[in-house]
């Protein structure tokens, strides 16, 4: 599903046509992505609301609607669009509508409605954000946060770092990516890594994550941006859908399994020793 890239990607995107925008209407076409909330309640709240800001925490995007939150998990084949005119009939697999008092209209398809929708109050949204680790590209999470945040875990550190109340936003592809990049066997337990080891994957963490964002995301299949096209940090990747192919730092034929977390974890047995 979409990671922290994806969805700070998306937010970027679509944050300046939404910013100070009045929601005139609402319509919800499916209700399986919804979660704790009735389709009244959703759309009884949204009309006449202003979107105050937009924002990304871990991989969600948060509308500020005064005292509610709509948050936005896109899972795997959602996007959040805008667009200058209302749905055209040839607009495929549009779960919410939203139209502004500009005449546009904020879409959320989900080909196989795999997201989520959550409404949140003031004291939920406190609860759910605490309920969050931290997130890794914050200006004040530094080394030692980090390696508070992975603890003393007997936990793969590959299942720790994904793990969402441990770090916030990162998942499969960039977990691959960091623990090669760190030269880190993904296998290894999380309390086992030494400073040096820790400080490696920090520095390589962030730096992807950031290079992600850079490149708009990866996408593979249906990840799309904020504007509808898709990103480019599949170029990129260094072992992430790569399994059987020659490693790009020493030639090795990369190894892949799924053993540690059921998800396709992909290494060099050289690099990663």
């Amino acid at each position: 599903m979409p990671e922290l890239p994806e969805v700070e990607t998306i937010v970027r995107d679509i944050r300046p046509h939404l910013v100070g925008r009045r929601i005139v209407d609402a319509s919800l076409s499916h209700t399986d992505v919804l979660r704790g909330v009735t389709t009244r309640r959703l759309l009884a709240t949204l009309r006449g609301s202003v979107i105050r800001e937009v924002t990304r925490r871990a991989k969600h995007a948060v509308l500020h609607l005064g005292r509610h939150r709509l948050v936005v998990q896109p899972g795997m084949t959602g996007a959040l669009l805008v667009r200058r005119r209302p749905r055209r009939s040839d607009e495929p697999h549009t779960v919410l509508q939203a139209r502004l008092d500009n005449h546009a209209v904020l879409l959320y398809r989900d080909i196989r409605r795999l997201g989520t929708l959550l409404l949140l109050d003031e004291r939920q949204w406190a609860a759910y954000d605490a309920s969050l680790g931290p997130e890794p590209l914050d200006p004040g999470f530094d080394l030692a946060r980090f390696r508070a945040a992975l603890g003393r875990t007997r936990q793969a550190i590959k299942k720790a770092l994904m793990d969402q109340h441990r770090l916030a936003g990162v998942g499969n592809i960039y977990a691959n990516e960091a623990l090669f990049e760190a030269g880190i066997d993904p296998s290894r337990p999380a309390h086992t890594l030494g400073e040096a080891e820790l400080a490696r994957l920090y520095q390589a963490l962030r730096r992807i994550l950031a290079a992600a964002i850079a490149a708009e995301g990866t996408t593979f299949r249906d990840y799309v941006t904020g504007t509808g096209q898709p990103g480019a940090f599949q170029l990129e990747l260094s072992v992430y859908d790569r399994a059987g192919e020659p490693c790009r730092r020493c030639g090795t034929r990369l190894a892949g399994t799924h053993a540690i977390d059921q998800r396709i974890t992909v290494f060099c047995y050289r690099c990663q020793r």
